[in-house]
């Protein structure tokens, strides 16, 4: 096992494939080791973990946890501070989804309780472990994903519990960025446009020539949403905080999902 020499530690949750892949491979060419998080993908972290080691020089482990469950989040923590010994960035990327489209009337408690678990609770859950160790060395990067125009609270048609348990982290992120500047930590929200599919783990390069009516002229990729949260985790970043940064081309994501 490679020593760790004085690397800072990321945590990326749900980072076995899409954005939080590609957004662990950028981290990893920053220098930082990494722990990837999942919860079914375990032979795709294994191989995103050995890219990442055998490509790029840094430690990588991928570890299991279903973030919506305390006990496996607390284990998460447990297992990264005794293979990695600390924590110094958190990228909060996993987050439950139910792509049926539903009126809130027709969801379910038990569908309730899954958005609210998966994509509220578990920044509880995360936090009140790893807080306490960035509070200690009084330094750290915490990084949350939200959608386009979430700090203003919008409407989202059929996606209610998904837009309320966003909503609620986007003020939670405003709330930490001022409760823990004093120590050093900085607490920003990233929010993606309108990338889908294999667009999540695609390059900038890869999309340059392709047809689009977007404003930019290309679709967006994972590595943009990528470079965003690796800049956000740099030394020199420490003046960002308790923003919620937009990273859509241009484009009215909401509106045309309202429509």
């Amino acid at each position: 096992m490679r020593k760790l020499l004085s690397r800072k530690v990321a945590i990326v949750t749900g980072s076995a494939t899409g954005l939080g892949k590609r957004t662990a491979i950028e981290l990893a060419k920053q220098g930082n080791n990494i722990v990837l998080n999942y919860v079914r993908s375990k032979q795709a972290a294994i191989e995103t973990a050995t890219y990442i080691e055998e490509q790029l020089n840094v430690k990588a482990i991928a570890l299991k946890a279903d973030i919506s469950k305390q006990s496996e989040v607390a284990n998460l923590i447990q297992q990264t501070i005794k293979k990695m010994g600390t924590i110094d960035i958190l990228v909060h990327n996993a987050g439950p989804y139910i792509k049926e489209q539903k009126k809130f009337s027709e969801y379910t408690l038990d569908e309730w309780k899954a958005m609210i678990n998966g994509n509220l609770n578990s920044c509880f859950y995360l936090l009140t472990d790893i807080l306490p160790i960035m509070q200690k060395k009084r330094w750290g990067r915490i990084i949350m994903l939200g959608f386009d125009q979430v700090g203003a609270a919008p409407a989202w048609k059929y996606r209610s519990a998904y837009a309320a348990a966003k909503t609620g982290v986007a003020s939670l992120t405003r709330t930490l960025a001022l409760e823990e500047a004093e120590n050093g930590i900085t607490v920003n929200m990233v929010c993606p446009g309108d990338i889908v599919g294999e667009y999540k783990e695609m390059s900038i390069e890869d999309v340059d020539t392709i047809a689009t009516d977007e404003p930019i002229g290309r679709k967006g990729t994972g590595e943009d949403i990528a470079r965003t949260i690796a800049f956000l985790c740099e030394e020199k970043s420490e003046y960002i905080t308790g923003s919620i940064i937009e990273v859509t081309g241009g484009q009215d994501i909401l509106s045309k999902r309202n429509r």
